[in-house]
């Protein structure tokens, strides 16, 4: 009775706050420093002293703030795209930096604090076999399977992955140009005769119309009767000569199928067109035009590889658009509607493609969608285009979201990694209803074949849930080459997990059916690069799964079979990127089929791009981290059924997750065993 009543602290960091246990009041305070969390004092709960002046004030400020909102709306937010286009733009809400505390229960400190491993930690390089350094993007597909590569093959080998086996961007491809800008000859190059032309073009049209504007039809098609009809020196010096030129390849590569001689066929055109460009100064002369030609060279060399190149190009595309207003609301009355029309078609292939592009290459967007307000174009009436360029665009938001919150940089963006996965595939929920109802593929085939447009939406879709779930699959990659006796077991303890990973697999597996079915129709793309990042993407996925689950192979047996079948149907076509990839993957399941599973060995070398060497010293078994078991309120089976998709000979298989199962599966995540999680992850050097 007598003794004496320790004092408590006036000042609690946010987590004992939250758990309402005592605090030292240290910064960092004894129970944050004992479990190897980040301390944090919140001061916005402390009293203060205040005049009522000074909160009048206040509330006059905000009242005068909210009546500018409601006099001056934005006629195209990032968050809701313009309401007055036809019925297209129920954009589903960005979720924000922090969630609604009253209605969302927080992580716990040591879950929120986990990392994404594709973005955590030194940035990653790998070196060539000429020695050129190559940086490894972290949302980028090329980059996410070296890591895996580089994995698998120094935990079975015990010494980095050799460069010489590998491809690397830019070097397939020999188009008989070394580059430098010398003086072009004067000679007219031979161009196919007038109806060989009409007949490449309205391939292009085909091709490309649908998801790109690359040209302004009814001013190209003029420019190009008056070639014809005068083709002398004065016709190729102008910027319509060189955006004929890059037309034409596009042509030649999408009717000859075939890539003779190591060279896509009209690169001839593309290179012609390459030297005759000038200055980009010149550009600002005729800036429509001029982006409309940077727009092609992009998705060219994006074409043949030249991944960085191709970003460059698109970057420049992107400012000249900027300097223009493009992503303004354009004034019709002072600029012309066709003008103004003109102007949003190439805006929106700006951003999409620049979207796709820095994605690729695991970069930071390069553009805030704050400062974009510009309206659809009306495509002379047609809703259905404008609905698919709108779902297009919301696609390509959700991509650029995921970059910058689940792939942030050691989180500099205040977003955890598990945090900002439930958040992108809440943003991925509320597009899935729309996409299936608006876009219906039809793989049944008892009405009408697939279409190409509604299958490269549904495949830019699945590409948004595996991007955001594959960071987990890496993860537990290394932690079955590390624990593989009683790997299974451990996994089993996590139904949450079970989830995440088989949603991945679903949405791999939803990709290659489509390809598939679009194969069947004769539809595969076998020049512009998309159906090739999504295959490989999938495939990548496919083999992992089957890794780190077993039962995979029960299940699922055929679909890494029906992948190589897409790349074998891209390879015949001379497609030498295709058949480097295919070989990688090749590479990838040899090594992955005789992963030891008798007996736990843990990583004795780093991998081939740098690490935290501080943190891969103090490296510990795995198997010690995990519980004995773990409760869950939330069954796998009320989440997901056990196979989502069935393939078969015909390749028909279900519409994949409905938004319900997905927005189960966003939800579960913060019933996650944090404990787990944290253990396995923060603790044990996953990244």
């Amino acid at each position: 009775m007598g003794g004496k009543v320790a004092k408590r602290s006036l000042n609690a960091c946010t987590r004992c706050r939250r758990q309402k246990i005592k605090c030292s009041g240290t910064q960092p305070c004894d129970g944050c420093t004992k479990r190897k969390l980040t301390c944090v004092f919140d001061d916005s709960e402390q009293k203060i002293l205040v005049t009522k002046g000074y909160l009048a004030e206040l509330e006059q400020k905000l009242a005068s703030i909210q009546q500018n909102e409601k006099s001056d709306p934005c006629p195209l937010s990032p968050d809701d795209l313009d309401d007055r286009s036809p019925g297209i733009f129920s954009q589903p809400k960005i979720h924000r930096d922090v969630p609604d505390n009253a209605s969302e229960p927080e992580l716990d400190d040591a879950a929120s604090s986990l990392k994404n491993p594709l973005s955590s930690g030194p940035p990653a390089f790998m070196s060539a076999a000429n020695g050129r350094m190559f940086y490894l993007g972290t949302s980028s597909n090329w980059s996410f399977t070296r890591r895996v590569l580089s994995l698998t093959h120094e935990h079975i080998h015990q010494e980095p992955l050799p460069a010489g086996t590998l491809l690397f961007e830019g070097l397939t491809y020999d188009l008989g140009w070394d580059g430098m800008r010398t003086t072009p000859s004067l000679e007219i190059p031979v161009v196919p005769s007038l109806d060989h032309t009409i007949y490449l073009i309205n391939a292009v049209k085909f091709r490309c119309g649908q998801i790109y504007h690359l040209f302004d039809e009814s001013e190209f098609m003029t420019s190009l009767h008056e070639f014809y009809s005068n083709p002398g020196p004065a016709a190729t010096g102008s910027l319509w000569y060189i955006h004929f030129l890059l037309i034409l390849a596009f042509g030649k590569a999408f009717v000859q199928q075939k890539f003779p001689d190591n060279r896509p066929p009209g690169s001839e055109y593309f290179v012609k067109a390459l030297q005759l460009l000038p200055d980009a100064s010149v550009f600002h002369r005729e800036p429509i035009v001029s982006t409309e030609i940077l727009c092609c060279i992009a998705l060219y060399l994006q074409s043949l590889d030249h991944r960085s190149s191709a970003h460059n190009y698109i970057g420049q595309a992107m400012r000249l658009a900027m300097a223009q207003g493009m992503h303004t609301q354009m004034p019709v009355e002072y600029l012309g509607e066709i003008r103004v029309e003109r102007c949003r078609e190439i805006w929106w292939t700006v951003y999409i493609l620049d979207r796709e592009m820095t994605s690729l290459m695991g970069l930071p967007q390069s553009i805030n969608d704050d400062h974009v307000y510009t309206q659809l174009p009306t495509f002379s009436g047609s809703a259905r285009k404008i609905s698919a360029l709108g779902m297009q665009i919301k696609l390509s938001r959700i991509i650029a979201e995921i970059n910058s919150t689940v792939y942030a940089i050691d989180g500099r963006l205040n977003r955890t990694f598990l945090l900002s996965t439930k958040t992108a595939l809440a943003n991925i929920a509320g597009l899935a209803d729309e996409l299936h109802l608006s876009f219906p593929l039809h793989l049944d085939r008892a009405i009408s074949g697939i279409s190409r447009n509604p299958a490269y939406l549904h495949l830019l879709y699945h590409q948004c849930i595996v991007l955001a779930t594959r960071p987990l699959m890496f993860c537990f990659l290394k932690i079955q080459f590390e624990s593989p006796d009683s790997y299974v077991g451990y996994l089993n303890t996590s139904r949450n997990v079970q989830s995440l990973i088989q949603m991945c697999m679903d949405s791999s597996q939803q990709i290659v059916s489509i390809l598939h079915s679009l194969h069947s129709e004769g539809l595969l793309e076998t020049f512009l690069p998309f159906d090739l990042d999504s295959i490989f993407m999938s495939t990548t996925v496919l083999l992992i799964g089957l890794a780190i689950d077993t039962k995979m192979l029960d299940n699922h047996p055929g679909w890494v079979d029906k992948a190589y079948t897409i790349f074998d149907e891209i390879v015949q076509s001379g497609h030498l990127i295709a058949k480097f990839r295919r070989a990688e993957l090749q590479q990838l399941e040899e090594m992955l089929s005789i992963v030891p599973r008798d007996q736990a060995r843990c990583l004795s070398v780093p991998v081939s791009f740098p690490q935290n060497q501080s943190s891969l010293s103090q490296h510990v078994p795995l198997a010690s981290s995990f519980p004995s078991s773990a409760t869950h309120a939330l069954q796998a089976d009320d989440i997901m059924p056990e196979s989502n998709a069935v393939i078969a000979d015909d390749c028909t298989f279900t519409a994949g997750l409905t938004a319900a199962q997905i927005m189960a599966v966003a939800n579960s995540i913060e019933s996650i065993d944090t404990e787990w999680m944290s253990n396995t992850m923060i603790e044990h050097s996953i990244w």
